[in-house]
């Protein structure tokens, strides 16, 4: 199963369109962690390269240290920035904020990137966010400049995309962050000039959104990348320096903000990503070079610091992404030249994170986004 994952973004600390740096994903809650884990090895990491127009590709070691693909990187369309693999494993979709288009890609056994016949395909005016419902049946990329999210069928044979009907839906103004919940009911998107989120209802046939009775719900300020945790969701306020936290309503897919939301995190957080079981959250703090870590209250959804947060990443960090069996935690930084990953070893009972042996691992230039396979 792929974990969705991964922020990308543009110019750093600025208001403007392009600036948010956003990021992907839906995670499925379940038990509490256990001591028992399957090894990270042999998991692919992916990073969008912004500026220079490609993929950077990777194995993770039994280490979880990353080594370059021979055949990376892979390339992209101008300025690539949010990146998403569907539940199976096969395709990888990319935003390519420039072009206005969107990458699709077969991932092969070997990790190596082909392009779908027919790729890139068209979708709105500069995208930034790519999400996939947890069928796999559709895919949704939010469009900052022209205020809407573009949704698509995927073929299930080539990986091709086609428009659904009705589509583009409208969002409220800059969105920068998009995720599903994990039954594929109703997606949500962050509206950062509005602060707030914007929330949908999902046609299970068609793939069409329908905005819930009750939306847009207020956020922070310039909420950027989205999260959800089985019926709680996530999202990174950029200028206010905080993480505001809900609970969905099952039913109506309504938001309600959780007892103590928003929660204190670093300056200008904007990537959001909670490990597989359910049991940390972990942000990425763009302006304070750092990433916040949390306990979740498994009952309400509340957020605890762990203990030693913030830890210390690279550069103007962006995104994070988990390896499915939450060992491992990689963060993309801008970097001031060319960007890094940094990956940390996630201690399965406090949650903290240690730096693993040679890290930060290079990317291309500006490294946006990140998932793991």
């Amino acid at each position: 199963t792929a974990l969705l994952a991964g922020c990308g973004g543009s110019q750093p600390s600025t208001g403007a369109p392009g600036s948010a740096l956003p990021s992907d994903g839906y995670v499925q809650k379940s038990s509490p962690q256990s001591a028992s884990r399957a090894s990270a090895a042999g998991h692919y990491v992916y990073v969008t390269n912004g500026y220079s127009r490609d993929v950077s590709g990777f194995v993770i070691k039994a280490s979880g240290g990353l080594r370059q693909l021979r055949s990376s990187p892979f390339r992209a369309r101008s300025r690539p920035i949010g990146l998403a693999i569907d539940p199976t494993g096969a395709f990888m979709y990319v935003a390519n904020g420039n072009s206005n288009n969107i990458s699709a890609y077969v991932i092969h056994a070997s990790g190596r990137l082909t392009h779908v016949q027919g790729q890139p395909f068209a979708a709105g005016s500069y995208p930034w966010q790519v999400a996939i419902d947890p069928s796999g049946k559709f895919v949704y990329v939010v469009n900052e400049n022209s205020n809407n999210v573009s949704a698509y069928t995927i073929n299930a044979t080539s990986g091709a995309l086609t428009q659904v009907q009705g589509s583009p839906f409208a969002t409220g103004n800059s969105p920068a962050g998009l995720a599903i919940d994990p039954t594929g009911s109703f997606a949500y998107v962050t509206n950062s000039y509005d602060n707030d989120i914007s929330a949908y209802a999902i046609n299970a046939s068609s793939g069409a959104l329908t905005q819930i009775q009750g939306s847009p719900f207020a956020a922070g300020s310039a909420p950027r990348k989205v999260a959800i945790n089985g019926t709680f969701v996530y999202v990174a306020n950029f200028e206010s320096g905080n993480v505001s936290a809900y609970t969905i309503d099952t039913a109506s897919g309504a938001l309600t903000q959780i007892q103590g939301s928003p929660f204190a995190a670093g300056t200008n957080p904007i990537g959001v990503a909670i490990e597989p079981m359910g049991a940390f959250v972990y942000v990425t703090n763009h302006g304070s070079n750092n990433v916040s870590a949390y306990a979740v209250n498994t009952s309400t959804g509340a957020l605890t610091q762990v203990r030693g947060s913030p830890f210390a990443a690279g550069h103007l960090p962006t995104a994070v992404a988990i390896d499915p069996t939450g060992e491992f935690a990689y963060v993309a930084n801008i970097g001031i030249h060319r960007g890094r990953v940094s990956g940390f070893a996630i201690n399965a009972s406090s949650g903290a994170l240690t730096p693993v042996q040679g890290s930060p691992f290079k990317a291309g230039e500006n490294p946006f986004a990140v998932v793991v396979r």
